[in-house]
């Protein structure tokens, strides 16, 4: 009974993958974001976002739709956004007038539908001797619980995880094609991915050095074997396809970072230069190992635990099989996670920064434990253990649904009864013209819309060499002129010590969780 519906559910699933019906796709990831909305709106009775940055977002937005600036404070130019891309596409629903929240969810819900439809196609093509594979592996991307809360949390991860999909399903296509302009427009693509998050210069670099290596296989294999000059050298093909991947980089890269450089003297946005000085220390603290491991297990809470077999299987099969594209995807998702663990090893906030390597871990883990789930078996043994391992993957990555939303509402409250809480009573009861320094900038900037002194350096660049300095922050910020001081009281025992409190939240939340209020000080 169970292997007739396991059957009839894999020709489910070729269908799918034959029909490319978007909507479908789309109506999935619509049905599993709006579980997340409900639960923290229905359940919790909170609306919003489940970080401070994604308010970051929504000002920059706010600023360039309506009044064409790309600022966080008007009048001031910045490069605090990390995600040009994303601010632009944001912006859009401020300029036509439609509720952002609103807004923001669908854009998260249409990129989370076509991450599943483009790694579906993708998948499709790597695995062309298991046509089901791709629409389970598409599916596994639509309801894995940390992509869903990257869909609605109003960050740019779930459009840089489609963007990377997107990139590599079209190389994919037209990788053997001589139709040049497809070079042009993947290193557009790789342009967009880039201004997305700079990480993503690391995919198309692996691309292009795919190109190159293919290349100089193609030659190893055609020229006579006394022929060692032509080894060495790349066909003329391969450098014309390598040089219009770069120009069509540089179309939409370059203007950014000539923005950036007359913005602030620098190339790249503020936040990458704070992001690394505010966490040096840990760099010196931890070993990269353990920094390794830690980032690579906390993309591993879920239902995708269970495909750890599936990825050693991946690796092992990957060592015998001839399939570049899949070996790029592999040293991809091992990269990144290594790129993380050397620059930014945080996984606080279910590990937001190493999100995008779980659709390349599901399609590898998936890839890997299809081969212990054959049907074909006639050992009873295997039988059993593969009914029973589709079954508690399945029901994993459902219950892990549940569990993200719930995580979900939770982060939510927690931000709007801290910060945006906080950030009502600073515009109720602060002056216009008073100036603020706080190190969580987001909602306090959108809703307050006071001046600002950014103790993490997102917008206040002038703070990255001494951001771990207590004594030279509060100089700096009276310097400055700043009259409120905002911040989590442990964060900052120097500062909060020598400045009276004058508001906290005393929200019950917080306290139950075992965090603290964030409270307002007065700077004297």
């Amino acid at each position: 009974m169970i292997i007739r519906v396991i059957l009839t559910m894999k020709q489910k699933l070729i269908e799918l993958n034959q029909a490319k019906a978007i909507p479908i796709w789309l109506m999935l990831a619509a049905f599993v974001a709006l579980i997340y909305i409900g639960v923290a709106q229905l359940i919790f009775g909170y609306s919003g976002f489940p970080l401070d940055d994604s308010w970051i977002y929504q000002t920059y937005a706010r600023n360039l739709g309506e009044h064409g600036q790309l600022a966080f404070r008007l009048g001031q130019p910045s490069t605090g956004s990390t995600a040009p891309l994303w601010t632009i596409l944001l912006s859009i629903g401020y300029a036509m007038h439609i509720p952002f929240k609103l807004w923001t969810y669908s854009l998260g819900i249409l990129f989370l539908g076509l991450s599943g439809f483009n790694m579906a196609l993708l998948s499709k093509q790597l695995f062309p001797d298991k046509l089901w594979l791709g629409s389970l592996i598409g599916l596994a991307v639509v309801i894995e619980w940390h992509l869903v809360w990257a869909a609605v949390s109003g960050m740019e991860t779930i459009f840089f995880i489609w963007l990377s999909i997107f990139i590599l399903e079209r190389y994919a296509t037209f990788r053997q094609s001589n139709d040049w302009g497809n070079c042009l427009s993947l290193g557009i693509l790789g342009g967009f991915l880039i201004l997305t998050r700079p990480e993503g210069i690391g995919l198309i670099g692996l691309i292009g050095l795919e190109i190159i290596i293919t290349s100089f296989q193609d030659n190893w294999s055609v020229k006579p074997w006394f022929d060692r000059q032509s080894r060495l050298c790349p066909s003329k093909k391969c450098v014309g396809k390598i040089i219009l991947i770069i120009i069509g980089l540089a179309i939409p890269t370059v203007p950014y970072l000539i923005f950036n450089y007359f913005t602030t003297g620098m190339i790249l946005p503020n936040t990458f230069y704070a992001k690394q000085a505010e966490y040096a220390m840990l760099l010196s603290q931890i070993r990269f190992f353990e920094r390794w491991l830690d980032v690579c297990l906390v993309t591993l809470i879920g239902g995708q635990a269970l495909l750890i077999p599936g990825l050693l299987k991946a690796f092992t099969k990957l060592a015998h099989k001839k399939s570049p594209l899949l070996w790029l995807i592999a040293v991809w998702w091992f990269s990144l996670l290594t790129l993380y663990a050397i620059r930014l090893p945080i996984t606080y906030q279910h590990g937001r920064y190493q999100i995008p390597t779980i659709p390349w871990l599901l399609l590898l883990g998936i890839w890997g434990i299809s081969y212990f789930f054959s049907m074909r078996s006639i050992r009873m043994r295997q039988r059993i253990f593969s009914q029973v391992g589709i079954i508690s993957i399945t029901l994993a990555m459902v219950l892990f649904i549940g569990i993200g939303a719930n995580g979900y509402a939770n982060d939510v409250q927690f931000i709007e009864t801290e910060m945006v809480t906080t950030a009502h009573w600073l515009e109720e009861h602060t002056e216009p013209e008073e100036i603020i320094a706080s190190h969580d900038i987001g909602a306090i900037g959108y809703f307050s819309q006071r001046s600002l002194v950014d103790l993490a350096g997102l917008v206040t660049p002038d703070v990255i060499p001494f951001i771990r300095n207590e004594k030279e922050l509060l100089a700096f910020s009276k310097e400055q002129g700043a009259d409120y001081l905002v911040v989590f009281p442990s964060w900052y025992p120097t500062l909060t010590e020598t400045s009276p409190q004058i508001y906290t939240t005393q929200a019950t939340w917080a306290k139950k969780a075992g965090y603290e209020n964030m409270a307002v000080y007065r700077i004297e």
